[in-house]
This record gives structure tokens, sequence and C-alpha cells, in this order.
């Protein structure tokens, strides 16, 4: 990619809190660093620039139905009449992304999961009808795959005939990036297809998210006091974020053993906690993307049940700071200014951004160690807090469930995290410099000029 480029980088949606949006924003920074021009087109753009092209957003009802019938249950269509809805909305995507690519003379595109996650059928295969139209050169930014969903069932004929075909698409001129090992080797397996990996990255330069005018509400607008404990879980909330396993650590933090050490010891910042202070776990993720509709719900049963104090920002955390209807958002990234712990308990994950953001924040994490996390990251050396990799089973909700022994251990260690400066320090000092190193925007500039 010497050559300077008109870029044009699809996603289904941008400018977000999800993983996808946001390693999104990073490789569009590099790139214009690099001397490249970037477009973006999306079906969603939230606050950011770029061509509007509404039918290829995941969550449009239509679009709903025809992802569940093409990988759950074909049970409004047969096979004929799956493949003449597909094939309309693959029609009304192939005259706008021509439109798109014209109009910006782009030479060169970026697929973002348009290719691998399929959560808008019709968008990989209107894109690749398009690029082949235009002999276009392509990187696709493959970071979940539909073979990875919870349930997967290929329904009918023609789906599995457009997996084949377009997921991902076969073509020398298209190059394939994956964001860890196993996805590599899957993709090899599974499809033939060669890829490099290139991981999450973040960008860990100056200037540091710190405590302004603008954010310095944010503990009383949230209901905390400065010396209540904020347990941060910054993800989405979707089922495999394992997010019953935080609330099992700030249960094991609350017991009166554990409070005890802390009111004795007082916590990491200087700051007293006594007998009425809380311990909050703060949940400042959206969750919309659950498909089940019930996973918050039954968190919240959960956290009842357990006498977790439990809260959900969502309504007053945007992706930028900014005013809306006269309310005001944070950005995520204030939820970490304020934060005294980063929970990170996904069962699954591609990589783990949030994993780097609580890292450039400096805050301890606890980690449930996915099977990305232990063939990619542990080996790098990082200094968490581990509830290991063993789930013994779910409960009668459906949420997951592991050793009792392993978070005792966790809330152990957390609360040395909370309460001793020093061991902290060590901890996210150490953390910050392997997170430079290995996971940087510099690292990305390498990764990508290669």
């Amino acid at each position: 990619m010497n050559t300077k480029m008109n870029i044009g980088i699809f996603h289904y949606q941008v400018s977000r809190t999800d993983g996808v949006s946001l390693e999104l924003e990073k490789w569009k920074k590099v790139l214009e660093e690099m001397g490249h021009s970037t477009y973006l087109c999306a079906g969603d753009l939230g606050s950011a620039d770029g061509t509007l092209i509404k039918e290829m957003y995941h969550h449009i009802p239509e679009i709903e139905r025809l992802t569940f019938n093409t990988f759950d249950t074909l049970c409004d269509f047969n096979n004929d009449s799956y493949r003449a809805e597909l094939s309309r909305w693959v029609k009304i995507l192939e005259e706008q992304f021509s439109k798109f690519i014209l109009e910006y003379k782009i030479n060169y595109i970026i697929p973002q999961n348009i290719w691998s996650v399929a959560a808008n059928p019709a968008v990989g295969i209107a894109l690749e009808n398009v690029r082949r139209k235009f002999n276009l050169p392509a990187l696709a930014h493959n970071h979940d795959f539909y073979w990875e969903r919870k349930r997967i069932s290929l329904t009918c004929a023609t789906v599995i005939e457009m997996v084949d075909k377009y997921y991902p698409p076969r073509d020398p001129i298209i190059k394939h990036v994956v964001i860890n090992s196993l996805g590599k080797r899957e993709l090899a397996e599974r499809k033939g297809i060669s890829s490099t990996v290139i991981p999450n990255v973040f960008d860990f330069d100056p200037p540091y998210w710190q405590k302004d005018a603008y954010n310095s509400d944010f503990r009383s607008r949230i209901g905390l006091k400065e010396n209540d404990l904020l347990i941060l879980q910054a993800t989405r909330i979707v089922p495999r974020k394992g997010i019953e396993l935080a609330i099992d650590l700030v249960k094991a933090l609350d017991t009166p053993e554990q409070r005890a050490k802390i009111i004795k010891r007082g916590l990491w910042n200087g700051k007293l906690f006594n007998e009425d202070n809380r311990i909050v776990l703060v949940l400042a993720g959206y969750d919309r993307d659950d498909m089940t509709g019930i996973y918050l719900k039954n968190l919240k049963l959960k956290a009842k049940k357990a006498g977790v104090d439990m809260i959900h920002i969502k309504d007053i955390i945007g992706h930028k700071r900014k005013f809306e209807n006269g309310n005001k958002l944070y950005s995520l990234w204030d939820t970490y200014v304020f934060a005294d712990f980063v929970t990170y308990p996904s069962l699954w994950e591609g990589w783990g951004n949030q994993f780097l953001e609580a890292i450039r924040s400096k805050l301890p994490i606890m980690i449930f160690e996915y099977p990305i996390y232990i063939s990619d990251i542990k080996p790098k050396g990082f200094d968490v807090v581990s509830v290991g990799s063993e789930i013994k089973g779910y409960d009668e909700l459906g949420l997951a469930q592991i050793p009792t022994g392993r978070i005792q251990k966790a809330a152990d260690k957390a609360v040395e995290l909370l309460t001793d400066k020093k061991r902290r320090s060590r901890a996210v000092d150490h953390n910050f410099d392997v997170g430079k190193e290995l996971y940087s925007l510099d690292a990305l500039r390498r990764y990508l000029s290669n």
C-alpha cells in the first residue's frame, strides 16, 4: 500500500462503542497518517462523517428477520422465496455501493467484518459483486466469523452456496487480516484462505483520560460518592461477555470479611472506606445487540438475588461527549477515569478491546481466560486478576458458573489492588508498558505498512 489510495472503509455501523467500530477508527487514523484518503460507508454513521446507506444496517427489522432465517431457522421463507428476498436487498445495495465508489474515486476497499460475520447477509454479497465490477483490490479486516455464533445452522441450499462464495470471498487481489491466531487457523482450515494476524491496538500516547470540568460530576451523576468503589464493566451487554461473573466478583468483594480488610487498609488512592460506602458494579455498555432480549433482565435478577449493587448507565454514555436533548452524555473513556477496577469476564472474544482500554487507563483488571486470551495474550505476561478458564455449568437463568474457589481467590487479589498503592502501581505500570510495546498505533502502522 505504498501508493496513495482513496480507501473505502465499510461497516454496518460506525462511531459506536462496539469493538469493530473502535478498531475501525484506529485503522482510519493510521491510514490517513500514512498519506491515504479514507471514506466511511455505513448503515449507521452515529456522529461520524461518511456516506450513509441505511440498508446496510443490521438492526433493520427486515434484515434481522433475514439473518435469523439465514443462521437459525428458515421459518418465514422457503429456499426460493429466501433467495428472492436476499437478491432484492443485494440489488438495492449494489446500486448504492457503485455510486459511493464512483463519487469518491475509490481504488481500494477495506470491509470491516462485512465478509466474515454476515450480520446483514446481503451486504457482503453486494460489496463483493461491486468490487468485482470495478476490479478493486481489498484488505478484508475479519474480526468475527459467522461460524463463531453460539447457535449456527445454514438453513437452506441458498445459504450454503452464499457462505461458500462470499463469506469470505476468494480472489488473488483480496488480502485477509484476522485478529487472532485461532481465526487464522480456522480460516485456513474451513475456507483454504491464508491470512495475516493483526491484533487489536490502542492509542497509548498522551493526552491521557483524566478528570476535568466536563466529567467532574460523573460520580455524583450516577449516585456514587467519592469514596465508593466503582467496579466498571465497559463492554456491550450480550451473553458472551460473561457479566454474571462480574456480579460474582462484586458479591465476593462485598462480604463482611473483605469489607473489613478494605476499611482497615484504606483505598489505593489514600481515601478512607467505611461501613456506609458502597461497592458498585457499573454497566456502561448498551444492550441492543442481545438478540435474546433477556440477558440484561437475567443479570438484574441475579444481582438482586445476590444483593449486589449494580447500575446500568447506558443512557448517559455516548461514543463521544455531547449534549443530546439537553442531556449531558459522557464518553466511554470518561467511565475509566472514575473507575477503581475493571471487570472483563468475557467467555469469548475475537481479541479484546476493553482489555486494552483498561491497560491504557492503568486500571487493574479481572479476566476470565477465554480461548484467545490464553493463546494470544496471556503469553505476553500481563499482571491480571484471573478467575480461570473453567465453566462448570449454567444456572436456572442460563448464566455461566465457575468454581467458587476461583472467585474467592480473585476477590483476595482484587482487594490487594484496591488497597495497596505500591502493588497496584507495579501491576498497572507493567501492563501499560507491555501494551504500549505490542499493541500501540505504532505497532499497527508497522503491520499495515507491511
